[in-house]
């Protein structure tokens, strides 16, 4: 069973309900937020009290029994950002889950977020995920968590010429409301689809060069340079947070080509 908050149709206000689906309980789509009443709630308090028990009891109705270590050495908030309809969600999935969503999907509405630790260089780091809803009528709820994130991932959808041409308005958006020192690396999903074409990789390279950010061309559906994309980011924020002056700095781009020529190397053997 699991915990939804969402709205009925007709209401002012959110419900909270269990089951399976939005039919259940005559709800409009499988995950809601009642875009007038969006609200963040932040969970503080020593290093084993038991705010992660807390809340997968709140989300999933499960306690996690047995010795619970602490949750992660450093964490970061990394956003998910394109036009609707470019696989920010599936791309989430496949990254936390290893599974592709296949069939209709309804879009996000609002926001939603996911959590994952990743090990980098012996370092615990969670990555809290946020998915964001790409329609133009969420923007300014999307807009409130832009301060928060210390990376966004831009998405777009190789089989879709408006979804690239709007990275521009993405971009200057990003500029507006982000971190200064945010990092942004641009991805042109979708890449399986290969026969539906209509951005060459060639043009996404070159955007990326014009505003000097990495980029790479990936599929939620394969799982083609996706977990490279969130490990990428979580070695460039983990490198920032605990660097040394007298280290060397982290090339985000260096790293991406080494890890997709090591990639390609291993295909062949």
């Amino acid at each position: 069973m699991e915990t939804h908050w969402g709205y009925q149709s007709g209401a002012g206000s959110p419900y909270a309900y269990s089951g399976t689906g939005a039919s259940e309980a005559g709800f409009e789509s499988s995950t809601y937020y009642n875009e007038d009443l969006l609200h963040k709630t932040i969970l503080v308090g020593d290093s084993g009290v038991g705010k992660t028990s807390l809340l997968v009891q709140f989300d999933q109705g499960k306690f996690i029994p047995g010795s619970f270590s602490a949750t992660v050495g450093i964490g970061f908030t990394v956003m998910l950002l394109g036009d609707s309809g470019v696989g920010k969600t599936c791309f989430l999935i496949q990254f936390k889950d290893g599974a592709f969503l296949s069939g209709t999907f309804i879009a996000t509405v609002g926001i939603d977020f996911r959590n994952k630790v990743v090990t980098v260089d012996d370092v615990k780091v969670k990555l809290q995920i946020w998915d964001t809803a790409g329609q133009e009528r969420f923007r300014s709820v999307t807009h409130a968590y832009y301060r928060d994130a210390q990376a966004l991932l831009l998405l777009y959808d190789i089989t879709n010429r408006m979804s690239f041409d709007n990275i521009r308005a993405w971009l200057t958006e990003i500029h507006e409301y982000a971190q200064t020192d945010v990092v942004i690396m641009l991805l042109g999903n979708k890449a399986d689809v290969s026969s539906e074409r209509v951005i060459r990789t060639e043009d996404g390279e070159s955007l990326a060069r014009e505003y000097g950010v990495p980029f790479m061309e990936t599929s939620a559906k394969t799982g083609m340079n996706v977990e490279l994309a969130f490990l990428a980011i979580a070695k460039e924020l983990k490198q920032r947070a605990v660097q040394q002056p007298e280290e060397p700095r982290f090339q985000i781009h260096d790293y991406i080509e080494s890890q997709k020529k090591r990639t390609s190397c291993c295909a062949f053997l």
